[in-house]
């Protein structure tokens, strides 16, 4: 979308919402949140803040959700559209409209109504820095002086837009303060993106011209505690902390005690209780799914609890940790209750009666679908003796039944997940590249395998 045609869009948005707002006498301290999903992938749209649950709103028979709240707080919440979420900012007062199509979720996403201009300004970044991934990524060969030549002028290319958009608008100060940062920290990520890749064996002096636009951030900013673009930045700089002069990021990234400094630099390092335990729980997950350092992580955990404070992140840690350990290679697979293509539910002990491999798909990423299906289908002729079980993440309906016949798929080898949430946690799934195999009685061979792998196929000999 082009300067000036988001801008109009803000300016009639707006325009809408003081109508409204003078002839509808609006509650100020309210908020109305709703919106409509094409090609929903799931029932309902969850609303979380601060990794908390805040409601779940079905969808009724036109696809749409909606509510009022009378005691929401202003600040960033998520929405959550199963297996996909962006954040969105809300503020006392406002009343907004989402409409979002699931088959390509961040692209379609507009908001409306009053407090839609700034949802749309953000979400205006998130695609801008998206075009921008590949174009960036050709320079990090380019010299530091270069490269920071070369963010800096598309740091003023967006902050002039946000200029724009705040003369108009006239934002609140916490709305202009989370808006600056959904410009300023995605740019802040990528110089330090740039010195993991390229800083190795900088000079002091080098050190400190490069970085120098840190004197303008800050690494207590409790408002912007779950903020993806503020976490991921101090991420990022906690990574960069972590090594010395003379380490290679990409060696050093994958063992457990570069985790455990990147904890004791959050300790040291990071201002107030919540950005602390949030950052440490972020770090936590990213160790524990580092499947190939099982034997550390009860040496991981024990420096976590030096530093979050959280009962609540105790357990979702801890509780990931033991997840993990039940998908061990030996274990018996944890049950789960699966939705078949009658729309039955059928448990995973009655479903084993030879070895299985089981794979997963979304009904909002059909490509990989397609391609995992061809590779199914290579597969099932090499090795018979196997069962290859589909499980949708998301439970069926009608679209998914004729995407099956279309693709000449037989419906009993696919199955799909009953509660996400639930399930997805009992059997670790992160990324839809995931593949199970287990044997007859149920014992698993490989719980953490890679099914677009190369290699794939040498678990199955």
């Amino acid at each position: 979308m082009g300067i000036l045609k988001h801008f109009l869009c803000i300016f009639l948005f707006s325009l809408t919402a003081l109508v409204t707002s003078c002839s509808n006498k609006v509650d100020s301290n309210r908020i109305f949140f709703g919106g409509q999903i094409v090609n929903p992938s799931s029932t309902y749209v969850t609303l979380y803040k601060d990794n908390k649950t805040i409601d779940s709103l079905p969808l009724n028979l036109n696809y749409r959700f909606f509510k009022y709240y009378d005691s929401l707080e202003s600040g960033i919440y998520k929405i959550e559209h199963i297996p996909e979420y962006k954040s969105v900012f809300l503020e006392k007062g406002d009343s907004i409209w989402a409409r979002i199509n699931a088959s390509s979720f961040d692209e379609s996403i507009v908001f409306s109504g009053r407090g839609a201009a700034k949802n749309n300004f953000m979400m205006d970044l998130l695609l801008s820095f998206e075009k921008e991934n590949s174009f960036l990524s050709s320079k990090y060969s380019s010299d530091s002086e270069t490269f920071t030549r070369l963010i800096d002028s598309l740091l003023i290319e967006k902050k002039n837009k946000w200029i724009l958009m705040d003369s108009i608008i006239q934002l609140s100060p916490i709305a202009q303060k989370i808006t600056q940062a959904a410009y300023i920290y995605p740019y802040a990520i990528r110089k330090e993106r740039y010195a993991l890749l390229r800083g190795t064996f900088w000079d002091k002096k080098k050190d400190s011209i490069y970085f120098d636009f840190r004197k303008y951030l800050s690494l207590a900013e409790t408002d912007l505690a779950f903020f993806d673009p503020y976490i991921n930045y101090l991420l990022n700089y906690l990574s960069e902390q972590a090594l010395d002069s003379t380490e290679n990021y990409f060696k050093n990234r994958q063992k457990t005690n570069f985790n455990i400094k990147r904890l004791q630099l959050i300790k040291t390092h990071i201002k107030g209780n919540v950005l602390k335990n949030n950052l440490s729980r972020a770090v936590a997950f990213e160790e524990l799914m580092k499947i190939e350092n099982q034997d550390n992580h009860e040496k991981f955990l024990q420096n976590f609890l030096l530093v979050n404070t959280s009962k609540l992140y105790l357990k979702e840690v801890l509780d990931l940790h033991n997840d993990i350990q039940n998908m061990s290679a030996g274990k018996i697979l944890p049950e789960l209750k699966l939705q078949d293509h009658q729309l039955n539910t059928i448990s995973t002990v009655k479903l084993i009666d030879k070895p299985t491999v089981f794979y997963f798909w979304s009904q909002t990423q059909m490509s990989h679908y397609k391609n995992t299906i061809i590779k199914v289908k290579d597969l099932e002729k090499r090795f018979p003796k196997y069962n290859f079980k589909g499980i949708c993440i998301q439970p069926f309906n009608e679209i998914v039944f004729e995407v099956h016949r279309m693709m000449n798929i037989d419906p009993e080898t696919q199955l799909a997940f009953t509660n996400f949430d639930k399930d997805s946690k009992k059997w670790v799934l992160s990324l839809l590249n995931r593949a199970i195999v287990v044997e007859a009685n149920r014992e698993i061979r490989e719980g953490f395998a890679n099914f677009s792998s190369t290699d794939f196929e040498n678990l199955l000999y």
